[in-house]
């Protein structure tokens, strides 16, 4: 058994629980059991799709799925965060827009779900041929580790005899037609076309003002990575877009910046010529700090290097030119930060978000963000963001010098709260926006994406209010100044593959349809004393870094604070001591584990220039204190490849 492997494995051998939901997908129509995949490995991936790193492990194991199609089958089990997930229709465009060739177990009630103990999304099990767990891991990164494990399963179970080699049980479902597939966003060319973001197609479509002909295309429309001229050049499922800046344009060579997100890349694109570049990331995505070894030396920085194109960058989803800042504001979802590009320096640079997932208002450096997405200016040149995850609207007030001042929630709670209700903007609900657009007036359009509508935040009043409704997963809004008369709304309705134009109408309606909050199964812990453990095992080749003291860490916080007596906050060492309130009867446990590691072999020096790398896991547990509950908790923080 290699190390790596050995680093997954469980050491207890438990037979697997039953597979149940409401239905599957990609079976054909067949309901499957673990009895029918018995000789198989079977990969049980728990996601959501709202999540990013979800996204990220489906895009990690493709290579693993292709390569061991005949012994490995992959059981995606969607078990929603939000109320629109749990609908069996979304579920079926997620299945569909992110190219899932796996069968797909519906879990709404999650009964799947806490029979693996599952504590965050993604959460990956593996199953041997013979129907027991061998491996459960939490987080993205484990691609690397699996493959060991499944090379050793493979070994031992053939040796056994209770391989079955041959095709899964995937079926797959009937291709699209159209010229639009699953759009992300939209933006409109000085020649009053638009340019789409079709990030299903992964390609850019241009479209005539009537939004119905489509006028050209760039990118070859098949999924992968390729600089070159229109017909060649390959997107990976590019989500945002924004105009260059004229005179910036003609020093540049192109006239259009692309968010190329699970490319990890920022793309220039020549409208003109249909020429495409890469202008920013090397295409690795980028895990918080990695470049940097040392926690205690691990601050905040807004410089991260010389050479754009050589750094990494994390699931870029949406950017916008902000003249105040002299660069375009980048939503870096993966990393739950705000970045900076400037074109002409080929720079980018950190402008805001601790990397730590979370709504948290303050100086760039403290500031927490979860998943933002989409982003716009306004004429005091700040800048606005749909903070999705935490279905919340941020505005970063730009300073004089350019850099932001501080962050600022509109409106929204948490990671946790959402729904559909106007009002004053403190008790006002999102769900999962993905779109902002400044109106003409100051407010602020919302592409409120789990909710199917257009909403608008007013800061004058600081009151929400709803414009158009009954849409599907409308991913982006703009104001549209191609038609005579007044501006209209130019949705992107992402699941209905089309763009399609809305009134802007003089006054928002009030709509109240509840608040809600993300009902996961709690975990039963004891009042009083409680310990805390994150697991942590370095990949093979790499080490703990000692070389300044204890290279790891725990950040400790609950809502409500008061949960937590004794323990909160953030100290070295991977094990905390914590002592729970008997007064509180739950609430949620918000968990950061850090390790940092750096290129070695055990038993000898970290060589000089080692490159080193920085772990993190976040975890939001929710929790119910119980006499009868456990009086420890741990969780695993397992090294990435």
């Amino acid at each position: 058994m290699s190390a790596e492997s050995d680093a997954l494995r469980t050491g207890v051998r438990l037979r697997a629980s039953e597979l149940r939901g409401r239905g599957w997908m990609n079976t054909g129509g067949k309901d499957l059991d673990l009895a029918s995949l018995r000789g198989k490995i079977v990969l049980l991936d728990f996601w959501t799709f709202c999540c990013i790193n979800c996204l990220h492990v489906l895009d990690e194991l493709r290579p693993l799925e292709e390569k061991y199609s005949d012994v490995l089958v992959t059981i995606g089990v969607h078990s929603p965060k939000f109320e629109h997930e749990a609908k069996k229709e979304a579920l079926e465009a997620a299945v569909e827009r992110y190219e899932i060739e796996h069968p797909v177990l519906d879990d709404p009630e999650l009964l799947t779900w806490q029979a693996y103990t599952a504590r965050a999304w993604p959460t990956l099990v593996v199953v041997d041929p013979e129907g027991y767990t061998v491996a459960h891991l939490s987080g993205e990164g484990h691609a690397a580790g699996l493959e060991s494990l499944v090379e050793e399963l493979i070994e031992e179970h053939d040796a056994k005899g209770t391989l079955h080699r041959g095709d899964g049980p995937y079926v797959a479902p009937p291709a699209r037609e159209g010229d639009l597939r699953f759009p992300g966003s939209a933006i409109e060319l000085p020649n009053g076309q638009f340019l789409v973001v079709d990030s299903g197609h992964h390609r850019l479509t241009i479209m005539d003002t009537d939004l119905v002909t489509k006028v050209g295309q760039i990118g070859s429309g098949k999924r992968g990575f390729a600089d070159g001229n229109a017909e060649t050049a390959q997107f990976n499922e590019p989500q945002g877009a924004a105009v260059v800046p004229a005179h910036i344009a003609e020093k540049v060579g192109y006239d259009v910046l692309v968010a190329d997100t699970v490319n990890h890349r920022l793309r220039g694109v020549n409208t003109a010529t249909g020429e495409v570049t890469t202008v920013a990331g090397n295409g690795v995505q980028r895990l918080l700090d990695a470049e940097r070894a040392r926690l205690q030396d691990a601050g905040w920085a807004r410089e991260l290097g010389e050479n754009a194109t050589e750094l990494s960058l994390s699931s870029p989803w949406d950017l916008a030119w902000a003249e105040k800042a002299g660069r375009f504001i980048v939503a870096m979802a993966g990393t739950h930060q705000i970045f900076g590009f400037d074109p002409i320096k080929a720079e980018v640079t950190l402008e805001a978000g601790s990397g730590i997932e979370g709504l948290d208002d303050g100086t760039a450096d403290v500031a927490m963000f979860a998943q933002p997405s989409g982003v716009d200016t306004d004429a005091n040149g700040d800048v606005w963001i749909a903070d999705s995850e935490t279905s919340a609207v941020r505005v970063l007030r730009i300073g004089e010098d350019g850099t932001v001042a501080k962050v600022e929630t509109a409106t929204g709670l948490g990671l946790f709260d959402f729904g559909f209700r106007d009002g004053p903007a403190d008790e006002a609900r999102l769900q999962h926006p993905l779109g902002v657009s400044v109106l003409p007036d100051g407010s602020v359009a919302i592409a409120d994406t789990y909710n199917g509508a257009v909403r608008r935040y007013d800061p004058a009043t600081h009151t929400v209010g709803t414009l158009a409704e009954g849409l599907q997963e409308p991913a982006e809004v703009l104001v549209d100044h191609s038609v005579d008369g007044d501006p209209v709304l130019l949705v992107v309705e992402t699941n209905q593959h089309q763009l399609v134009r809305v009134p802007l109408p003089k006054e928002a309606t009030t709509v109240d349809r509840g608040a809600s909050q993300t009902q996961r199964p709690k975990t039963l812990v004891k009042p009083g004393q409680h310990k805390l453990t994150a697991r942590f095992t370095a990949p093979v080749g790499q080490k703990l870094d000692y070389r300044w003291g204890d290279p790891t860490q725990l950040q400790v916080s609950a809502s409500p604070e008061e949960l937590i007596l004794e323990g909160a906050g953030t100290s070295q060492g991977l094990t905390r001591e914590l002592v729970l309130n008997p007064e509180i009867t739950e609430g949620v446990l918000h968990i950061t584990a850090r390790a940092a590691a750096c290129d070695g072999e055990e038993g000898q020096e970290i060589p000089d220039h080692a490159a080193c790398h920085l772990y993190q896991q976040d975890w939001g547990i929710p929790v119910q204190l119980d006499d009868a509950g456990e009086d420890h908790l741990e969780l695993d923080l397992r090294g990435l490849n």
